[in-house]
């Protein structure tokens, strides 16, 4: 069936290629809040979950940096009071080829993320685990919609050029 396309279509189309070099924790900070005021009874944690996602190209040729901050704060929610505060700074570096030019900057702000985040959910279930909470184990993100909310709050904040 390739064989129908025009002009050879089939074999232009670019295959991408992406391998993981290596992940790492670059920072983490884990606050166990509650310990410091223990609590008395039962209580509803209201968890709220930040997510930054940044990447640059590094010096080796086809190799980029990926990085995901997650700032995860727990409240109680009735009385407001911090129970947690965590923090982690996640890297991936990643080999990748065949990705066009104008689709590498949404690539290592979704695909890569993507790569990343069952590692991300691991290490926050383990430190919440570890530091006296129920294992956090956080829901799924959509880093199609976390990166067009990203293009949508930098386009608002461009400056308007004055109509003439």
């Amino acid at each position: 069936m390739a064989d129908d396309l025009p002009n050879g279509a089939a074999q232009q189309a670019p295959q991408v290629k992406m391998n993981v070099l290596t992940q790492y924790i670059r920072d983490m900070s884990f606050e166990n809040i509650l310990a410091r005021k223990p609590a008395t009874g039962q209580v509803q944690p209201d968890v709220k979950v930040q997510v930054a996602l940044d990447a640059k190209k590094r010096e080796a040729d086809n190799q980029f940096e990926v990085l995901m901050k997650l700032t995860i704060n727990s409240v109680a929610k009735d009385t407001g009071d911090s129970m947690f505060l965590m923090e982690l700074e996640y890297v991936g570096i990643f080999a990748i080829e065949g990705v066009p030019d104008e689709q590498m900057h949404p690539f290592l702000l979704i695909e890569c993320p993507r790569m990343l985040f069952p590692f991300v959910r691991r290490i926050v279930s383990d430190v919440t685990r570890d530091g006296g909470f129920p294992p956090l184990n956080l829901d799924t993100i959509d880093f199609v919609q976390l990166y067009r909310a990203e293009l949508q709050r930098r386009a608002a904040a461009q400056p308007t050029a004055p109509a003439n």
